[in-house]
């Protein structure tokens, strides 16, 4: 984008929720961002080729970071109990990549969490992401035992108790 300047992205971004205009680019951003880093894995095709069906329906939500008319980010909340949900799904485009998008939709997420009075979130990453975990870990989030996991890739896990944090009530 040759108009893009790193010091307006911020105060330009708007996040929206998925919609069936936009849904396209959850797969468009995941895709690239994990045949970077890793690979597609069939758990991943399933979700974002119908996420309507499978995360709005089970009562997940997605959402998108938008710079002037451009989708560049994307994150999910999938609902895997009760008050519990995983992030998922987050990718931003790489040439966005480092001026905070991923911040924002952590933000964004987690304070949507809140409105639904999660208790908690759990999110499975890989130990090589070094600079995932560190955003992770400034919202509080912590290293958890793995248990079982729906991807291949993953050897970490996090989770943040939203009630012990302040951030529920």
């Amino acid at each position: 984008m040759k108009d893009f300047k790193p010091n307006n992205l911020l105060e330009m971004l708007s996040i929206v929720p998925l919609n069936s205009v936009n849904q396209h680019h959850l797969k468009r951003l995941n895709v690239a961002w994990l045949e970077k880093y890793f690979y597609v894995e069939p758990a991943d095709l399933i979700q974002l080729s119908e996420p309507q069906k499978e995360i709005l329906d089970k009562g997940g939500f997605t959402f998108f970071a938008t710079y002037k008319g451009q989708t560049i980010g994307t994150v999910s909340l999938l609902k895997t109990e009760e008050k519990i949900y995983e992030l998922s799904k987050m990718a931003v485009d790489e040439e966005f990549q480092g001026f905070g998008v991923g911040r924002q939709l952590m933000y964004h997420a987690l304070t949507h969490a809140q409105i639904l009075r999660a208790e908690k979130i759990i999110l499975y990453t890989n130990t090589r992401l070094k600079s995932a975990i560190s955003l992770y870990e400034k919202f509080g989030f912590s290293s958890v035992p793995l248990g079982e996991s729906s991807y291949a890739r993953s050897n970490y896990k996090m989770e943040l108790q939203l009630k012990k944090t302040g951030m529920t009530h």
